[in-house]
């Protein structure tokens, strides 16, 4: 089924509050947004009265744990930051947005709170394998069984102690190695001044990492800074598992041609259309509407897709209002209208007529991640670009990393 979040009505006092409490990523699921009671005055800026504050991330600025904050005023972004110390009422922003269940438990369920969400669509399969009665559209109040926290990266006294989940040096990492210098991922550590020398005391690395011989226990190490790079996480496309996994830079400068997408549901078409074309499909499996109202399916169906909207049911002599798709299907020699249900389980495969080349950061501007890509011209900075040799990639979303540059 699919949820709509209802706004938790109790503020938070401060924005430590909401940092502790609420999942922030970098993800578009892990954006919040909350306004405050009253004006905030940041030297010249101003933050209206219930004007919407969406939380981008956090960082350690001269010593100081700040939010990454910004405001959207004539459709233009305007960033500042918030100290974790900032009092007020901060209150949740209604959200408009449709979520899956998954969706809902990785990122919009607070630590030590419950969340109310109303489901909104649902198959018409009301049978035993659906936990709700017969009819329902009601809400739900969801509470947390259990949570995981893992401690990344350790800061002993004078040494590191690095396990093996706390370097993530993935295949791409390799694409702007430095011998001289490596990039390890962290979540969090404080350092008073750089540069710092820290002492390793543990870690456990892969032999197949070329520069293993830097983070030797008891080797030293210098930590030059802290800093953020921006990264494209993106999967192997292939049917069989384990499937590879990379984090492509954005200073990748190999060409990238666009590969069909495939979509489970109505609702991924209409996540993944955008303004800048018709996304066009194909249908490969069939649907039979419960409502006459809606259009049925056939394997071999082709569509362009258009926008979501509303629209009425008659159900067992009663009139009830239904989340669909609007969409064109494609004759012969024309068009016909189509009314496709949001929570319709079939199976659709992007047609692709664009025949460019475009660099990782023309398609994360221009695109809807998730989206499926190749490469066409491989990075010739590189000695072995191991992209070049995959397939097909899935580039899931633009993530943005702390790392340290260190050396020994």
């Amino acid at each position: 089924g699919l949820f709509k979040i209802v706004a938790d009505k109790t503020p938070y006092l401060t924005m430590e509050e909401i940092i502790r409490t609420i999942h922030i990523g970098p993800s578009r699921l892990g954006h919040p947004c909350f306004y405050h009671q009253k004006d905030i005055k940041l030297g010249n800026f101003l933050i209206k009265q219930g004007e919407q504050i969406m939380l981008n991330s956090v960082e350690e600025i001269n010593g100081e744990m700040m939010v990454n904050c910004g405001v959207i005023r004539d459709h233009q972004n305007h960033s500042f930051t918030l100290p974790f110390s900032q009092e007020g009422e901060f209150y949740e922003c209604e959200d408009e947005h449709i979520y899956t269940l998954k969706e809902i438990v990785e990122w919009k369920i607070p630590k030590n709170r419950t969340r109310t969400v109303k489901l909104t669509d649902f198959s018409i399969k009301w049978d035993s394998t659906n936990p709700f009665p017969k009819g329902f559209y009601g809400s739900l109040i969801l509470k947390p069984v259990y949570e995981i926290q893992v401690n990344v990266l350790k800061e002993r006294t004078k040494g590191l102690i690095i396990h093996p989940k706390d370097l993530d040096l993935t295949s791409c990492h390799r694409l702007d190695f430095n011998p001289s210098c490596v990039r390890v991922q962290l979540y969090s550590i404080r350092f008073l001044m750089f540069p710092a020398e820290r002492k390793v005391l543990n870690c456990a690395l892969s032999e197949s990492l070329q520069f293993k011989n830097i983070l030797q226990p008891g080797k030293t190490i210098v930590i030059h800074k802290k800093y953020q790079a921006s990264r494209i996480l993106a999967s192997e496309i292939r049917s069989n598992f384990p499937k590879r996994h990379f984090l492509i830079p954005t200073s990748y400068k190999g060409k990238f041609k666009r590969r069909p997408r495939e979509f489970p549901t109505a609702y991924d078409l209409e996540i993944a259309k955008s303004e800048k074309e018709s996304l066009h499909v194909v249908a490969t499996k069939a649907f039979h509407p419960p409502y006459e109202e809606l259009s049925s399916v056939s394997v071999g169906d082709q569509f362009l897709v258009h926008h979501s909207q509303t629209t009425e049911v008659l159900c067992e002599g009663i009139k009830k209002v239904v989340n669909v798709l609007a969409c064109e299907k494609i004759l012969k020699k024309s068009y016909e209208a189509a009314l496709l249900p949001l929570y319709m389980e079939g199976g659709f495969v992007e047609v692709i007529h664009d025949k460019k080349q475009y660099q990782v950061s023309e398609l994360c501007t221009q695109f809807h991640l998730p989206f499926n890509v190749k490469v066409s011209v491989r990075d010739l900075s590189i000695e072995e670009d191991i992209l070049a040799a995959t397939p097909g990639l899935r580039l899931e979303e633009g993530i943005t990393d702390s790392y340290l540059l260190i050396s020994d």
